[in-house]
């Protein structure tokens, strides 16, 4: 399952990323907005696997 989220997360971050970008090249706000809240989505689901990855006991 942990890996299915951190496939997930990197999913949102690149998507995120590409929208963030396209937004900015044709000057719309709202994508470029849309994809930073969605590369900052990505971006705490993988800060949410690293911590369970950290206390999980080995």
């Amino acid at each position: 399952m942990a890996a299915d989220e951190k496939m997930q997360a990197k999913g949102e971050q690149a998507e995120g990323k590409v929208k963030k970008v396209v937004g900015g090249a044709v000057g719309n706000e709202s994508l470029r907005a849309e994809g930073r809240a969605e590369e900052t989505k990505g971006d705490l689901r993988e800060g949410k696997e690293k911590v369970k990855d950290a206390i999980k006991p080995q």
